[in-house]
């Protein structure tokens, strides 16, 4: 069993890594994007849609640990 879910792992990844190859390959267009005022490089789309994706998976996690740790605790009382 413990080398089937290591398998199935495996080609999880490899299937997100082809997407995520596919996707790059397929949008080499350049864009530049201007955010108030400041104008970046020109960049290709895949380049920008995958560093949002990256921050996107690093800030989630810290915002979800945030909102866990200000949660109030319950008391659990024992029943008599």
């Amino acid at each position: 069993m413990r080398n089937f879910k290591k398998l199935l792992l495996v080609l999880i990844v490899l299937a997100v890594v082809a997407v995520a190859l596919l996707f790059v390959l397929e949008n080499q267009q350049g864009v530049a994007l201007v955010f108030l005022g400041w104008a970046g490089p020109q960049l290709p789309v895949s380049v920008l849609v995958l560093g949002a994706l990256l921050v996107g998976l690093a800030v989630g996690p810290v915002l979800g640990a945030i909102v866990v740790a200000r949660r109030p605790r319950l008391k659990v009382s024992k029943a008599a």
